[in-house]
């Protein structure tokens, strides 16, 4: 290990986050913003994640790759991660480009990859880490690049172990008794191919895996590759990482599984946001952004802390910047800069706050015209609810499980 860490405090590893995806299954939270720019926990954005984990494992060159709505995006990176002037760490963006060779988007993670490779490869750096823009987990990538090392790899794949009902939802895969993958199926559908792919009982055994039900080699989206690796690889028209260029290598390279049993979640969908989110209110959550061995980076904000007049709150998490006044918070999360007026009850919900708060001018145009101040108005009730970003939501209204709106009491 202290050679890989040698290695690593040299700048011998870079970094490259794919923050492009157009988010579609995160919808209406990725209609002005790209999924990586999704806030998180009150105060972070997704992307703060794996960059995060970079900075924690000592990785300070670090690229993100964006492409749909990405303004806030940018907005965000160049805010939060500022490295001193005599180091040689950066988050750098590159943005998805017109060139002489290519007027397109970016068709996937390998092509997204492949159309910077010009700007990538005038970095001195023996292995590349891709990391997704969209996931939950905390991870010392010195571990993987300890991995990758020691058996000689050319490609290195984090794995996870999946139960059989998540499977159909990722890239499984079959390894032989030293790590090495031997078979590779991107979102298997079948009875017949999960049954071909779940593991056997001796390979639980020697993963460390608790045996019972079914268990399978999901992909985590995090790939390790030798510098002249990736350039071979990604020497064709193949687009996706996950679709085409592991299942390919497997047969040319020597492609092995690293394989993680911590706390993981793909925030794809609006149900794996709303369910990881009010986790972190639990006692013990699966992910704890109190521990400060590992902290999460994000942007200093300079915001006052919150003030809390009479109200009651319980299990809930308050960001910066906030005003709750004589209000009952359970089971929630409330983002920076969230003003509650009194009477509210707020029960399992998320409320992502605002961007800025309101000027006198402004409160007194929108009470001139009817249009209801940003935040939450008195007596209202919202449950099982994501309220974004600079939403106004007048007095008297109930947001219900139901997902219809209504005067209180009606």
């Amino acid at each position: 290990m202290s050679q890989v860490v040698t290695r690593v405090g040299k700048a011998r590893v870079l970094s490259v986050v794919m923050g492009g995806g157009q988010g579609s299954r995160l919808f209406p939270l990725t209609r002005d913003r790209s999924k990586p720019a999704v806030p998180l926990a009150g105060k972070y954005r997704l992307v703060d994640i794996p960059i995060s984990n970079c900075i924690n494992s000592r990785l300070n060159q670090i690229y993100l790759l964006t492409q749909f709505n990405s303004a806030s995006l940018h907005r965000h990176i160049s805010h939060s991660y500022k490295f001193d002037h005599f180091s040689q760490g950066f988050v750098d963006i590159l943005a998805a480009e017109q060139t002489p060779t290519s007027d397109s988007w970016y068709e996937g993670t390998a092509d997204a990859v492949r159309k910077n490779l010009i700007h990538i490869l005038n970095n001195d750096f023996e292995y590349m880490l891709i990391l997704s823009g969209d996931q939950l987990y905390r991870m010392d990538f010195r571990e993987i690049i300890a991995s990758h090392v020691e058996r000689d790899a050319e490609l290195t794949v984090a794995t996870i172990p999946v139960g059989r009902e998540f499977a159909p939802g990722f890239g499984i895969m079959h390894n032989d008794e030293q790590g090495r993958i031997s078979r590779f199926v991107e979102k298997p559908g079948t009875p017949e191919l999960l049954d071909s792919l779940k593991l056997p009982a001796e390979q639980l055994a020697k993963q460390e895996i608790e045996p019972g039900s079914d268990h399978y080699l999901a992909s985590m989206g995090i790939y390790l590759f030798n510098r002249q690796t990736l350039i071979e690889l990604l020497e064709n028209e193949m687009t996706d990482f996950g679709k085409h260029i592991i299942p390919r290598s497997i047969e040319t390279h020597r492609v092995y599984s690293f394989v993680y049993q911590g706390y993981w979640e793909d925030i794809g969908t609006i149900r794996a946001f709303f369910e990881a989110n009010l986790d972190m209110t639990a006692t013990m959550p699966q992910f704890d952004f109190f521990q400060m061995e590992t902290p999460v980076y994000t942007r200093p904000r300079f915001l006052p802390a919150s003030k809390i007049n009479g109200a009651a709150i319980d299990q809930a998490i308050i960001s910066d910047g906030c005003i709750i006044d004589r209000s009952r918070i359970s089971q929630s999360l409330i983002g920076v800069r969230c003003l509650i007026a009194p009477g509210c009850r707020v029960h399992r919900s998320i409320l992502l706050g605002s961007n800025n708060y309101e000027t006198e001018a402004s409160k007194a145009a929108s009470d001139r015209d009817g249009i209801p101040r940003i935040g939450v108005g008195g007596n209202t009730r919202i449950e099982n609810t994501i309220v974004d970003k600079n939403a106004r939501i007048g007095a008297g209204l109930r947001h219900h499980p139901g997902g219809q709106t209504g005067a209180l009491g009606r």
